[in-house]
């Protein structure tokens, strides 16, 4: 197993929380948003392609759905709460030659649904676009709706594409490169009001790419998702102690990077740590690892990660110190393991 944090640094006393916090936006103080990027570019697509069609499992306004179902109300599927049958009509309407963009929380389409994505879309190979919200620790409501392990299940499907896009910019190149593709997508899915960073790295997703966002001689982070965006503050941070921090960006966890990687990866010298929002188990860190092992690459490696248990309910930056995936957390870590 990749070494992970055994021991993190006690974070900063900070004020006490209130309940809202458990449903927080991952942007930090004064960072830049973007209000519902999925939402908008879904309709961008839908004025384009009029094969798209909206599908959610009674959660429109949560996925932000909603605003393709008002600009398309015709093209708009509401199965309810029911999830398994969200998927399995979703494989159906692309069997008649739509392109569904299927919608819920990522704990309802795996863990619920996960016989219906394998059997249903993934075995038959159909253009179902699965698009999930509160990915790994995104959400304080405890283990019933944190998805954790979504990307370990969604990874195991057989010609399933799995995404996890960084910041708004990222969410909506990704809804229009996987409208154009063909075959079934998971996409892990940010929501709200989400933190746009992208754009100052000139940055254009593809699938299957990994993109280099920031060079550094001590360090290489590489990372997806939100975690993306965390890398590239504490390269910021490190910068003051004059620690030079790269950052690499996986978006798509299956089909991998591995030439991408396994290059950034033979530079000799410097600490190698694999940052995600997602469990230590089966998920980007055990791909890379994976691949560096073949490829008989062995840097000096640490991960970021959740922990393989069950996760507290609560604030969410309480949680994601005491997870140790916030911003100073994983700064202190990485000056640890520099000695």
């Amino acid at each position: 197993m990749i070494p992970s944090t055994s021991a993190t640094p006690a974070p900063v006393a900070k004020p006490r929380l209130t309940t809202s916090a458990m449903i927080a936006s991952i942007a930090s103080e004064g960072q830049r948003t973007e209000p519902a990027p999925f939402g908008h570019a879904l309709v961008r697509e839908g004025q384009r392609d009029p094969r798209i069609v909206g599908m959610t499992a009674d959660l429109a306004k949560y996925t932000d759905l909603h605003i393709f179902a008002r600009e398309f109300p015709e093209r708009f599927l509401q199965m309810g709460m029911a999830e398994q049958l969200l998927m399995a009509a979703a494989g159906g309407m692309a069997k008649e030659g739509f392109i569904p963009f299927a919608t819920t929380y990522a704990v309802f389409a795996t863990r619920r649904a996960y016989d219906f994505i394998h059997q249903v879309i993934a075995e038959e190979n159909l253009n179902v676009k699965i698009c999930a919200a509160l990915p790994g620790l995104t959400t304080g409501y405890g283990p019933s709706h944190q998805a954790t392990e979504d990307l370990a299940m969604m990874r195991a499907i057989p010609g399933l594409t799995v995404i996890d896009p960084c910041d708004a910019l990222e969410t909506s190149q990704c809804v229009a490169a996987i409208a154009r593709h063909e075959g079934p997508v998971y996409m892990r899915l940010a929501r709200g009001r989400v933190p746009l960073v992208l754009d100052e790295y000139d940055y254009q997703f593809e699938i299957g790419k990994a993109k280099l966002l920031r060079d550094g001689k001590d360090v290489l982070v590489i990372a997806s998702g939100l975690m993306t965006m965390r890398a590239l503050e504490v390269a910021d941070l490190l910068a003051a102690d004059k620690i030079d921090v790269g950052v690499l960006h996986v978006a798509t966890i299956k089909p991998l990077d591995v030439d991408t990687i396994v290059a950034s990866c033979r530079r000799e010298g410097r600490l190698v740590v694999i940052a995600e929002n997602h469990s230590q188990i089966g998920g980007l860190g055990e791909a890379i690892a994976m691949a560096l092992l073949q490829a008989r690459v062995m840097p000096q490696l640490r991960h970021v990660a959740l922990p393989d248990r069950f996760l507290d309910a609560g604030a969410l930056p309480t949680l994601h110190d005491r997870y140790g995936i916030s911003l100073e957390v994983m700064a202190g870590n990485i000056r640890t393991w520099l000695g």
